[in-house]
This record gives C-alpha cells, structure tokens and sequence, in this order.
C-alpha cells in the first residue's frame, strides 16, 4: 500500500510540477500577465488547501480509501480540464479542479501510511513526500521534451491516463471497506483544539510563513532563472529538476532524524538552511553560484514536510488524526496558497528579486518563531 500511494502521489506531483518550468509557453499561449499566471497557481493551492480538513475528517469517520478512491477521479479530469485549456477562464477552472482531487488525496493518503507505520512513522512519511519528488523530477523530464517538441498541454493527456490505471490499482490491492453516510464534521471543535496553546498557535503562523514562501517560490522558480539569471529553458528545468532529485533522498533522511531527535529543532534547522540559500541564489552572478543556492535550498525546503506533518500526527489524538492534520494544513495551505500571488504581482510591480526577497524574509521569520518556541 505504501508503494501504491506514494506512486500515486508522484503522479499528483508530476502534473502540479510541470506547469512551473512551462509557465512562459502557457502565458504566451493564453495571453496571460505574470499577475494572472499567480492567479491561476494561487487558485490551485487555494482549493488544494480548503478541501484538506473535510478530507482528512472523513477519513476519520469513514475510511481512508472511501476518499482516496474518488480522489483520483477527480485529479483525472482536471487533468483532461488543464489540457484542454484554451483561455484564462478554462485554466482557471481546470487548476481548481486539479487542486481539489489533490487536497482530497492528500490527507487520506498521509493517515493510511500512518495507521500502517506508527513506530517508523517519520521514515514512512518521508518516502511517501519523497514520491512528490519522482514526481517532480519526471515533471522537469517532460517539460524539458515538452520544450523541444511539444506544447504546454501535452503531458496532461498521459497524466490522465496514469492516475486512472493507479486509481484500478489502489482497488485491487485495497483490504479497506468503502462507506457512505451522513456525519458531522466538526469543524469548530478540531480548530480550537489545533490552536489551544500559545505554541500551537506560534507553530501554525511558522509553518503558514513556510507555506507562503514555498508556494512562491517554487510556482515561478523556473521563469526567474530564465528572466532573471539569464538561463535557457533547458538550463532552467534540468536546475528546477535538482530540487526533486536531492528531495528524494533529503525526505527520507529528514523523517528518520525527526523520529530521534526533538521535531522542532529540524525543522528550525531545515529553515535556516533554506533562508541562506534563497540568499545565495539572488546574490549569485556565476551559474555554479546559483546551482548552490539550489542545492542547499533543496536541503532546507524538503526536509520540512515529513517532519511538519509527523508534528502535527503526534499531536493528534487518534480518532481524529485524518481531521487535525487536515485543518491544520488548510489553514496554513490556503493562507499560504497566496505566494503565487504574491510573486506575480510583486514582479509585475517591481521585479523577480524584490518578490523573491519578500519570501526569504518570511523564511526567516518562521524559523525565528520555532526557535523561540523550542527555547520555551
């Protein structure tokens, strides 16, 4: 079950991955400002984010697989719905879509490899997000053929294709029953149990910052290095694919260490590392500069996500490990679902490094707050 769904979450990964390295052809094609190309990102992880918490609760309630299964229905056709994309409206929709089927994989998918590993489950966590790296390491491999020979749209038809053929599998090899009924969410008590204490508090506005800057980032990485540091598309990509490939074995790794020594402190560590090197990458003027900067922000950026999620699976008690985890990354997703914008209108405004700065600003901020937090 752990290869299906981490190879499923791959496949997610590889169509939310391919549309950053392609976002210049997009915007050509569809006539599209950088504004409105934050908006269409910003609108996937927006839906992404809000349909985590009824997700993970249900999953709660019902079981994982009544919520992975159409999951991936619906990830197929915003899949047929982004490929088919002919104007700033359809793209629109078809991002929506996508985000919801992804936010409703998410957290299902997260507690079904946590009921199945309790005592490895920082290790397990970490190979299941180390499929979202395959799967953005594959989605720089088809931009880069995309580039070449193809358009913008191609590769969501095959994508399409390879969610439903793992939708059958996940059936087949499947042990859980499916259910179907009325149930209460409960959504005002998860949210004041998630913001109880002050830390808890303090340790949602980090990860919230951490959200903000990622989704950023990552969203126009790609375009930067082309406008900006003067890279051609195919220098950009294989650059844009490092990060994945460096998050495959950084995941893992991350997880196993947040399983020995305190959660917080990693991820304060993992921040750090990433501040520095979003430094190092605006100030680069060399391409082996650059290519560091990646590197370490590669190591700084992925090993957050095992171990946020494994902190907030700690704190959850377990009837409703699927609805904590699911609200409390809706709340710092959907806030943080604003970083595209932000970049876009920012670089409209003034320029790639002025939005680019906003972000490490706001990196620093959040591993100044779990530091604090871990003094206390």
């Amino acid at each position: 079950m752990l290869l299906v769904v981490a190879l499923a979450w791959a496949a997610i990964q590889t169509g939310r991955f391919v549309l950053p390295p392609l976002l210049p052809e997009m915007r050509a094609d569809l006539s599209l400002t950088l504004t409105q190309a934050g908006i269409v990102l910003t609108v996937f992880n927006a839906m992404y984010a809000v349909s985590q918490y009824p997700s993970g609760r249900l999953s709660d309630i019902l079981t994982r697989a009544t919520l992975i299964v159409p999951s991936l229905i619906v990830l197929v056709l915003g899949s047929l719905l982004i490929g088919s994309s002919t104007n700033y409206p359809l793209i629109l929709i078809g991002a929506g879509v996508f985000g919801v089927g992804m936010g409703m994989y998410a957290i299902p998918s997260r507690a079904l490899v946590s009921d199945l590993f309790v005592e490895h489950r920082g290790r397990a966590l970490g190979i299941l997000g180390a499929g979202a790296d395959v799967g953005g390491g594959l989605a720089a491999g088809l931009a880069a053929v995309v580039l070449a020979i193809a358009t913008w749209r191609t590769p969501f038809f095959p994508l399409a294709v390879a969610l439903g053929g793992l939708a059958v599998l996940f059936v087949v090899w499947n042990t859980e029953p499916y259910a179907v009924e009325r149930t209460r969410l409960g959504a005002l008590e998860t949210m004041r149990r998630l913001i109880a204490t002050p830390g808890q508090r303090w340790a949602l506005l980090a990860f919230i910052l951490f959200y903000f800057m990622i989704n950023g980032v990552l969203s126009f990485l790609p375009a930067y290095l082309r406008e900006v540091k003067g890279f051609s598309p195919l220098l950009a990509t294989v650059s844009y694919a490092l990060l994945f490939a460096l998050g495959i074995v950084v995941k893992p790794i991350a997880g196993g260490v947040s399983d020995r020594f305190p959660r917080r402190q990693v991820a304060t560590a993992g921040m750090l590392v990433g501040a520095i090197a979003l430094g190092v990458l605006l100030i680069a003027g060399s391409l082996v500069g650059v290519l560091i900067g990646i590197v370490l922000f590669a190591v700084g950026y992925k090993t957050q996500f095992p171990v946020v999620d494994a902190l907030l699976m700690d704190a959850a008690p377990d009837g409703n490990m699927g609805g904590d985890l699911g609200a409390a990354r809706t709340v710092f997703l959907g806030v943080g679902s604003l970083g595209p914008a932000f970049v876009g209108v920012t670089a409209d405004r003034y320029n790639y490094t002025v939005a680019f700065a906003g972000l490490a600003v706001c990196l620093i901020v959040a591993a100044a707050i779990l530091f604090w937090q871990g003094r206390q």
